[in-house]
């Protein structure tokens, strides 16, 4: 990745929402078991690794998701 840094990438603002999908529950758990701890992306990728191995079908989603965090910055190197 050119010039990484530490930063959080931006994201468009996105206001905050009730949960209106089913996994907004999951997301909204996450947030408020482990919304204190920070994570490498090297301990991830290693925990949607493990996920995959143990859930196959979710390898399609699971890739997407990975792909679209790997890309967050390519709109940022095109200015």
């Amino acid at each position: 990745m050119k010039g990484h840094d530490n930063r959080t990438p931006r994201v468009p603002h996105q206001p905050r929402r009730t949960s209106v999908y089913f996994t907004d529950r999951g997301i909204e758990e996450l947030e408020k078991r482990r919304g204190e701890e920070e994570v490498t992306f090297e301990w991830l990728a290693e925990q949607l690794r493990t996920f995959v191995d143990l859930n196959p079908d979710f390898e399609v989603p699971v890739e997407r998701l990975a792909t679209w965090l790997a890309r967050l910055d390519d709109e940022d190197e095109d200015e």
